[in-house]
């Protein structure tokens, strides 16, 4: 069986592999193969181009496969797409992976570069982190828009917070800097004491924004 080129539709569990010869001929079909046994199926085929969608899972595949002398090439699901002939049967991972097998030959076809494991470890790191800085902006923005019922207004954005020191929000709108603590915040793992609280927070802002406006000469209303 002479396999030159083999297309892999990548997936969690099941996955299909089509495979041509030099002709262009179909010799290795396979619509479903399990996960165990697509490594073991790809080390026994002699060294051949193989090619997959840049999904999830096809940079650890593609240095798997290298490791067995196969040359790997990685291609964006777009530019995929215009050779997948659907036919009646419509959309499904047989026909992904002969449109795979395809595209891959095509000489001005572009390819992704294949990452190596420290290289996805970095990114790793930083896609966590963007995702903990999405959750806290989400999570400051719906407390901004519930405090704005009672009145209080909150900075637009969070200010940057020094090394080693831990902030809390008072209800005059503005940040304090505190030292860091380890110790959970009482009102993370107990909201309901900070939602019985606030009611009492926000009279005893009002009453002291009262006296702060009456102060002033010329300022807030007459009293």
């Amino acid at each position: 069986m002479n396999i030159i080129t083999v297309g892999i539709d990548l997936a969690k569990n099941v996955f299909a592999v089509h495979g041509v010869d030099d002709n262009g001929k179909p010799v290795l079909v396979k619509p479903k193969v399990s996960r165990a046994d697509l490594l073991p199926l790809i080390a026994n085929l002699p060294p051949c181009l193989i090619g997959m969608e840049a999904c999830s899972g096809a940079h650890h595949w593609a240095r798997q496969f290298r490791q067995h002398g196969h040359t790997v090439k990685l291609m964006a699901p777009k530019f995929v797409a215009p050779y997948r002939m659907t036919g009646k049967k419509g959309k499904n991972d047989a026909a992904d992976a002969a449109a795979i097998c395809e595209a891959v030959t095509r000489p001005a076809m572009l390819f992704v570069p294949i990452k190596e494991e420290h290289q996805q470890i970095i990114l790793c790191l930083h896609r966590t982190r963007q995702g903990f800085v999405e959750e806290r902006t989400a999570c400051y923005n719906r407390l901004r828009g519930l405090i704005a019922e009672f009145g209080i207004v909150l900075p637009q954005k969070v200010p940057a917070q020094p090394a080693g020191t831990r902030r809390t929000l008072n209800l005059t709108g503005h940040f304090e800097e505190g030292p860091s603590t380890t110790q959970p915040h009482p009102t993370m793992d107990h909201p309901t004491v900070w939602a019985s609280g606030l009611p009492q927070d926000v009279d005893r802002h009002r009453q002291q924004t009262c006296t702060a406006t009456v102060g002033v000469t010329g300022q807030g209303r007459d009293l």
